[in-house]
């Protein structure tokens, strides 16, 4: 287990660093209690489990890193769980979308954050809130919604980078036929794209729960900045259905350029063949063993009937070259 930070405030402001080693403090009014851990064990969890009552229902699913975002109320303090994103390059230089999860216990005067497979830890949100004590003074509520946020903000950061793949995809589709490879990731970047609209749905009703007050642990002073929240949320959606409505597009006009090619090639080739079936067929007609056919003992036979036979080239090359199909 790794200690990102457990610390005591009074009124928003820091009163001392706590040791997860000995007993936690029981923290009185204007006070809150702060503690940020990176994958612990389930033994690690349980003294935390047993001083601050938090429920067993509530530990299991923390410890499980494969639930989607949730919120529910256990008693006196409320549990929540949000999948965290960001974007992995792996060694083939392929960018993808890989998630993490992250529960948060919230008690009147305490909340603890558990996280695993995240990258991206909360002491960005730690180091604002402790610079703004009046702002970390309104309570563990408080606190619930700036991490949510900053969750929310990464999603927001991922798609703006995909937006400007998904655009660089749109663009290449339009120039150039695509490849095989270009293909497979247009579908790979569809498939992620997917996966984070999973995620989106149920966020949205965490947002929209905090927001409606169905839930006591949260003040009603704290409606509108979930508020705030849930539209975040919502707009992260949007744009990230147009991502995937843009790469349907890619591949339906992708299909449409390869229909177009191939037509385009069937054409020539019916072309060059009603050109060369003229000649093959006066060629095949004179190699038959006859005495008896037209201009056959004419001096200047063979020279006239290659002429007829470039004459009638010519004229369908030119044809189908105005009718566009060479």
């Amino acid at each position: 287990m790794t200690v990102i930070a457990a610390r005591l405030y009074r009124d928003g402001v820091k009163l001392t660093d706590v040791d997860l080693a000995q007993p936690l403090p029981v923290p009185a009014a204007g006070e809150l209690l702060w503690i940020g851990l990176h994958e612990p064990t389930e033994d690690e969890l349980a003294p935390i489990e047993e001083q601050l009552k938090l429920h067993p229902l509530a530990v299991e699913d923390a410890l499980d890193h494969r639930h989607l975002p949730k919120i529910e109320a256990f008693g006196d303090h409320l549990f929540a769980v949000a999948r965290t994103v960001h974007l992995d390059e792996d060694e083939a230089a392929k960018t993808r979308i890989t998630y993490g999860n992250t529960a948060i216990f919230m008690g009147k005067h305490f909340i603890v954050t558990v996280r695993h497979g995240s990258m991206r830890d909360h002491s960005p949100v730690r180091t604002q809130l402790e610079a703004t004590p009046w702002m970390l003074a309104h309570g563990a509520d408080f606190v619930l919604h700036a991490i949510l946020d900053f969750i929310v903000d990464s999603y927001l950061d991922v798609i703006d980078v995909l937006e400007d793949r998904v655009l660089a995809m749109e663009d290449r589709a339009l120039d150039a036929f695509l490849d095989r490879e270009q293909t497979s990731a247009v579908f790979s970047l569809r498939r992620d794209l997917f996966r984070l609209q999973r995620v989106l749905g149920p966020m949205q009703d965490v947002a929209a729960r905090c927001m409606n007050l169905s839930l006591p642990q949260i003040d009603g002073d704290m409606v509108p900045y979930f508020r705030d929240l849930h539209d975040h949320v919502r707009r992260a959606d949007y744009r990230v259905a147009g991502l995937r409505d843009t790469l349907t597009s890619v591949i339906e006009t992708s299909g449409l350029l390869e229909q177009q090619r191939q037509g385009a090639i069937t054409r020539q080739l019916a072309a060059w063949a009603a050109i060369l079936a003229v000649p093959t067929a006066i060629a095949g007609i004179y190699g038959m063993n006859f005495d008896i056919m037209p201009e056959l003992r004419w001096r200047y036979g063979y020279f006239a009937i290659l002429g007829v036979m470039t004459m009638i080239c010519l004229t369908l090359y030119v044809r189908f070259k105005r009718a566009k199909w060479l």
